[in-house]
């Protein structure tokens, strides 16, 4: 589903950035423990902008972290919504070499499966040097690699396969 105009192109990416503004300020399903936090949907919109263009993506990571810094969660939070832009990039450029993959259901997986590593490695990274300039957790192993670094991965996996089902739907209607 590639945009047909420039104007087309700036209306999707103008709505997804406000979807992904919004998602952090008002969804009520929400886990915080800090650094780690876990809003159902938040990287929904830049799954459907990956899944379009590498231009969009990047635009959609800005309004996300602009919506998480809104939302008056830890800075850190932030840090890690601006992460998003290592795997929405590489995912997105892939995508953009590889229309296919999202037509096979294996290739989908495995897909989803290494982004959401790139994902966690890029959230945990930010995390590690957020933690190394500041006082140190006791328990940041657990909080690194265990909630932040397998709850990305699961996070991740969960919010592309609604942003899958949502693409294909309007492929369908297209």
């Amino acid at each position: 589903m590639k945009p047909r105009s420039k104007n087309q192109f700036m209306t999707l990416t103008a709505f997804l950035t406000a979807l992904a503004i919004v998602i952090p300020l008002v969804m009520p399903i929400k886990i915080v423990i800090p650094p780690a936090s876990f809003t159902l949907a938040s990287h929904v919109a830049i799954f459907l902008a990956m899944f379009i263009s590498p231009l969009m993506t990047v635009i959609v990571v800005i309004g996300s972290t602009i919506g998480f810094f809104m939302s008056g969660l830890p800075f850190i939070i932030t840090l890690r919504a601006l992460s998003h832009l290592l795997f929405g990039s590489i995912g997105a450029l892939y995508l953009q070499k590889h229309p296919d993959t999202l037509d096979s259901q294996k290739k989908t997986w495995i897909f989803n499966f290494l982004l959401a590593l790139i994902h966690a490695f890029g959230e945990v990274v930010v995390c590690i040097l957020f933690y190394t300039t500041s006082a140190y957790p006791a328990n940041a192993f657990y909080i690194l690699f265990g909630l932040v670094g397998l709850g990305t991965v699961i996070h991740s996996m969960v919010d592309f396969v609604i942003a899958k089902f949502i693409y294909q739907a309007l492929k369908k209607i297209r």
